[in-house]
């Protein structure tokens, strides 16, 4: 019997490890590039909020655009590079550039001081190289790994994604620690060690990374009139619908991590652990949700991120405090994120032709990254005018409502008899 248990524990940990390598050595490197780089963006966003609001004193509405801009002001040429990237079969080649672009932005932000709109204009150009870098990543790991294990792939991307998110915010936390929350150099010295983090990045790319180029003798011819049908396939205009209402409903980490510092009055020295709570919760959920995706659906897991999200806002509206609060809050918050961003476009993967993945999920991206804009600006204007108790009560009604819809949107159809 003892022999017969350890038996069956060998062979569910040698399935799991075949499972695991099936996923593919490039899903591997792209994870390791996005590691690195989630170091140096997240080192950015977890001080960006604060940076802004409560050093520049931006309100709430200022910081709404500020944060749509950040996801989606550039969004549009989301498009450009997945289209760009399926016509030259060069995936690899956009992404880095995507990558370069976001790096050098990082030192952008020395130079733009205390100036909002040269700020708003360094975050576009980073913005522009995360829109050119996204669609053909995740059009190489769809590329990299078979179809039935999709979810899973995803999933193992996106947990090596959070751990450089995990550790984006400590490294800034040490950073700030080191010089000194009072030194009016500390952000400075945050944005320069993003920099050199960003830029090992785009090494790892260029040396590990290998493309999937669609053999020119089996390629379907690329154009704007091949990119303009996908449009009319009724499961890509559903998708786009999904991806619109789905992105109405998030109102961005900034948002969230400053209603928990206005609810909570936490310092200013702590509010980049917010986005680690988050991070780890991300990190330790996005494996194991990417492989039930696989098993169960993808479709129920998404809906059941967007149920947490929803709970998040319900949370930050309550009478919970404290650390209860930040635990239930920040775990949720990572669940929503390890339940929909691979498996969303682990969803979208299968829809489409292999010489248009690329514009396809760009496609996809662009639509949720254009509503996510709106959202922040609407919830910017919501909390300036109604405060931030109201709008964020009617945030988690739009989430309810974005779960419905998407629902309605995407469940299989039956045929008729």
């Amino acid at each position: 019997m003892y022999l017969s248990t350890i038996g069956r524990r060998e062979h569910a940990g040698t399935v799991s490890r075949r499972k695991l390598s099936a996923v593919g050595a490039n899903v591997f490197a792209l994870g390791a590039v996005s590691l690195v780089t989630d170091v140096s963006s997240e080192m950015v966003t977890a001080i960006l909020p604060v940076y802004l609001v409560l050093g520049l004193h931006l309100g709430p509405a200022a910081y709404g655009l500020v944060d749509g801009l950040y996801t989606g002001a550039t969004a549009l040429l989301r498009i450009v590079g997945g289209y760009v990237a399926d016509r030259v079969r060069r995936r690899k080649a956009v992404a880095g550039v995507g990558y370069a672009l976001s790096a050098v932005a990082k030192l952008g932000l020395l130079a733009a001081g205390a100036s909002a709109a040269a700020i708003g204009a360094v975050i576009t150009l980073d913005r522009t190289g995360k829109g050119l870098r996204t669609a053909p990543r995740d059009a190489l790991i769809t590329l990299s790994a078979p179809e039935p294990l999709l979810g899973r792939a995803f999933g193992v991307h996106r947990a090596m994604d959070s751990m450089g998110a995990f550790a984006g915010p400590l490294v800034a936390l040490a950073v700030l620690a080191a010089v000194g929350t009072a030194d009016p150099e500390a952000f400075d010295a945050v944005f320069v060690v993003s920099f050199c983090i960003a830029a090992i990045g785009v090494l790892l790319l260029v040396l590990f990374v290998r493309d999937r180029r669609t053999p020119k003798a089996t390629a379907n011819p690329v154009s704007p009139r091949a990119a303009a049908a996908l449009l009319r396939g009724s499961g890509v205009r559903r998708l786009l619908v999904a991806a619109c209402v789905l992105g109405l409903a998030t109102v961005g980490d900034g948002f969230v991590y400053l209603l928990l510092q206005h609810k909570e009055d936490i310092a200013t020295g702590w509010f980049p652990l917010l986005a680690v709570g988050t991070n780890l919760s991300y990190l330790l959920l996005a494996a194991p949700l990417g492989a039930l995706a696989d098993r169960v659906g993808r479709l129920p897991v998404v809906l059941g991120g967007y149920g947490a999200l929803a709970l998040v806002y319900l949370l930050l509206a309550g009478p919970v405090s404290g650390w209860p609060l930040f635990a239930l809050a920040l775990a949720l918050y990572g669940a929503f994120y390890a339940a929909t961003d691979g498996v969303l476009m682990a969803l979208a993967g299968p829809l489409l032709p292999e010489s248009l993945r690329t514009t396809g999920i760009s496609l996809v991206q662009t639509a949720q990254a254009l509503a996510y804009f709106a959202s922040s600006v609407l919830f910017g204007l919501a909390w300036q005018f109604w405060g931030a108790d109201r709008a964020i009560v009617v945030a988690a009604g739009g989430a309810m409502v974005a779960i419905a819809v998407t629902f309605a949107v995407l469940a299989p159809r039956k045929v008729a008899a």
